[in-house]
């Protein structure tokens, strides 16, 4: 039988250590998809407690809309015209709702690709896959939209508020039925999820009943969303019985209520359900699992979880104190969890086109051309099994969950030599619209990562440093410096040389005596296993 994964004894006592580029690093890449070289070295300058707080500090601006590249003269969205935003047009064709659903994946590649450094994207992805949701059962463009900006404005906000939001949203409501839940017909798909994936959960001490769900569904009788999806309750449709709860719940009786008053039996269901401290816990794992390891023992549970989960509820479910209470912890920065999660095909796509900060059209005045080279990155992610706003079932992606795997999911046969071919073709022949290409420039990358770009020791170390999680040993390291930047020769002034040359005199042959030996040396390290950790 194969041993358990390792795990770290260490709590949330504040971290006093010494903060390191590498310790910062690890903090950017488990909050940001990447982080350019010089946000590194500026997170660095500004220490562990102004970093986490510059992290969990958002901005009340939101990224601009997506914008029509999709009318044809055949198929034209009468709601928006090319080059518009669409998503406050309500529009009943397939067709149209099909291009708006794919036109939504390339804008979100784009506000992925220039997020602000701070953590909404990555905890709006946290919340989309918490509360799996399928774009294509959700159908219209303008309800996806929505569904996603309730996680983008306001991801480190309050847990209770964030579950009530989701619950009458028209996106969820249409996803999991609750629009057809009435008393005469009492739908159970939300009143189960909402308790096994959204809150209690199914593990621990959660031990709710079939009854439970039975009489969760009937507190959500009446929610529904007219045409302009907006949501509203219909007391007509609303079960106004008592709801009795199982003796998990302490055999709690929502009194049943006639007329609009009808809605308040939602709140009184949530209340219920964060009375438990089942919930607290369960959010608390699902977070630790995203940001620091998959792998929870009695010792996480103990020293991690139960205190964590505390927090949330002092702080009246506020999900800020938590994040900033774990980010700031000697755990997170335990060495064991530096290098020990398989990037997802998003984080590995995004944190690429970052890490080498790729330059795309602008997606304003150059809408049509950016937005094709974003949707190649989407096909990308799509080939490498993650689907952008489509997770497979209601329970987001299994790397996420299914035990014992988790993120070794990511990787198979079919899936990592995708991902070497994406790095190698990104540093060779890139993506070209139009004239507009996207494509590695090696040159301009090195003297971003490197204070010493002419010494060949210390391209090497910087490289490793920048593109990998884990170091390599120093006979690889030697190897890589004689074989690759050096052409096989002895001597360092080979690369000395050559890449002076490439500067002081910048002709096609002394740029591609570089530009060649670095694709080769980025093209190796990104082909290596550790590339794909973070």
């Amino acid at each position: 039988m194969a041993s358990s994964p390792q795990s770290s004894k260490l709590g949330l006592t504040p971290f006093k250590g010494n903060w390191s580029l590498v310790l910062t690093k690890h903090l950017l890449s488990r909050t940001l998809y990447s982080a350019k070289s010089a946000d590194i070295k500026r997170f660095n300058a500004l220490g562990l407690t102004a970093s986490v707080d510059e992290l969990l500090t958002i901005t009340t601006s939101l990224p601009s809309p997506p914008v029509n590249d999709y009318n044809t003269s055949t198929v034209i969205d009468t709601g928006s015209a090319l080059g518009t935003t669409w998503v406050n047009s309500i529009n009943n064709d397939g067709t149209i709702n099909s291009n708006r659903r794919t036109n939504y994946k390339k804008w979100l590649l784009s506000v992925l690709v220039h997020q602000e450094t701070n953590i909404r994207e990555k905890m709006t992805f946290f919340w989309s896959n918490h509360f799996g949701t399928e774009a294509d059962t959700i159908v219209f463009g303008t309800m996806l939209y929505q569904h996603h900006q309730i996680f983008r404005s306001n991801p480190i906000g309050n847990y209770k508020k964030l579950v009530k939001s989701v619950t009458i949203d028209p996106a969820m409501l249409r996803y999991l039925n609750g629009y057809l839940n009435t008393k005469t017909a009492p739908d159970e798909n939300y009143g189960r999820e909402l308790q096994e994936l959204y809150t209690v959960g199914k593990d621990g001490g959660a031990k709710y009943t079939e009854e439970d769900v039975k009489a969760a569904a009937r507190v959500l009788t009446g929610w529904r969303y007219d045409s302009n999806n907006i949501a509203f309750f219909d007391p007509t449709r609303h079960d106004t019985n008592n709801k009795v709860f199982s003796s998990f719940y302490n055999n709690k009786v929502i009194a049943g209520k006639t007329g609009v008053n009808g809605a308040q039996e939602l709140d009184e269901l949530l209340d219920l359900l964060f009375s438990k401290t089942e919930t607290a816990k369960f959010i608390c794992r699902k977070l630790y699992q995203y940001f620091v390891y998959y792998y929870i023992d009695d010792v996480v549970e103990k020293n991690i979880i139960t205190p964590l989960s505390n927090t949330l509820i002092i702080n009246g479910f506020e999900i800020k104190p938590v994040l900033k209470q774990l980010l700031e912890s000697e755990h997170f920065y335990d060495s064991i969890y530096i290098g020990c999660q398989i990037k997802s095909p998003l984080d590995f796509i995004v944190g690429f086109l970052r890490s080498y900060e790729i330059n795309f059209p602008n997606t304003i005045t150059d809408y049509a051309d950016a937005y094709f080279l974003y949707n190649q990155m989407v096909n990308q992610s799509i080939s490498m099994g993650q689907n952008p706003v489509d997770p497979p079932n209601v329970a987001g992606w299994p790397a996420y969950y299914q035990a014992p795997e988790y993120n070794e999911l990511w990787i198979n046969a079919d899936t990592f030599p995708k991902r070497n071919r994406f790095t190698d073709l990104m540093i060779e022949t890139g993506y070209t619209k139009n004239g507009k290409k996207i494509i590695v420039n090696p040159i301009n990358f090195l003297k971003a990562i490197s204070k010493d770009p002419s010494n060949p020791n210390a391209v090497i170390d910087d490289a490793v440093f920048f593109l990998l999680s884990t170091d390599l040993s120093a006979s690889i390291k030697s190897n890589l410096k004689t074989q690759i930047l050096l052409s096989g020769q002895s001597s360092d002034y080979y690369w000395t040389d050559a890449w002076n040359l490439s500067i002081n005199s910048p002709s096609t042959i002394n740029l591609n005596i570089v530009n060649t030996r670095l694709k080769t040396l980025f093209k190796y390290l990104m082909n290596l296993p550790e590339y794909q950790l973070q």
